[in-house]
C-alpha cells in the first residue's frame, strides 16, 4: 500500500501539481466574462457552488412572484460550436417521474417556444435556452428574460397558487 502512496506523490510532482493546484484544477471557476455582462445589465448575482450565476426576478412590481435563474459557466461544444446554458425551473415533481400529463404540456411548450425548451434534471423541469457562448450582452439579456419568463408562467400554469421556483 506504501508504495502506491509514493507513486502518487511522484506523478503529482512529475505533472507538477501541488495538493493545491489539484484542488484548485478539479474546483468549477465562475467565468469572469459573464460577471461582467451581468454587471453591466445591473443584475445581482451570486455565484454557487459549480462555478454558476445564479439570480432571482421579481416578476410582478408587487414582488408576488420571482423567478431564479442560472447562467452556466460551463461551455458545451457540439461540432465546433461552443455554446452556453442559462437554466430555470418551472416544475418540481415528487418524484423522479413526471406525470404524463405535466410531461406532455412541457413538451407542447417546447414545440411553441421561439427560444428555449424544457428538459429534465432529476426532479425539476426546467427551461433551457442555448446561445453561443460569446453572445454579447444583449443575447444574454434576452435568454435570461425568455428563461425566466417561459419558467414563471409555467409553474403558474401547473401549480396555480404557488410560487417555489
Amino acid at each position: 500500500m506504501r508504495s502506491v502512496g509514493i507513486h502518487i506523490v511522484l506523478l503529482s510532482l512529475s505533472l507538477g501539481l501541488s495538493g493545491t493546484a489539484w484542488a484548485q484544477a478539479s474546483t468549477p471557476q465562475a467565468d469572469p466574462a459573464i460577471a461582467a455582462q451581468l454587471k453591466a445589465l445591473d443584475y445581482k448575482y451570486e455565484v454557487d457552488a459549480d462555478g454558476d450565476y445564479k439570480m432571482t426576478f421579481d416578476i410582478d412590481e408587487e414582488g408576488r412572484r420571482s423567478q431564479l435563474v442560472f447562467v452556466r459557466s460551463a461551455v458545451d461544444d457540439y461540432a465546433g460550436y461552443k455554446v452556453r446554458e442559462i437554466w430555470s425551473p418551472g416544475y418540481k415533481a415528487s418524484s423522479d417521474v413526471f406525470p404524463s400529463a405535466v410531461a406532455n404540456r412541457l413538451l407542447e411548450a417546447s414545440m411553441t417556444s421561439k427560444m428555449g425548451g424544457w428538459g429534465k434534471q432529476g426532479t425539476a423541469a426546467v427551461f433551457i435556452v442555448r446561445i453561443p457562448a460569446d453572445a454579447d450582452k444583449d443575447a444574454l439579456d434576452a435568454a435570461i428574460t425568455a428563461a425566466f419568463n417561459s419558467a414563471d408562467q409555467m409553474e403558474a400554469e401547473l401549480t396555480p397558487g404557488k410560487d417555489d421556483l
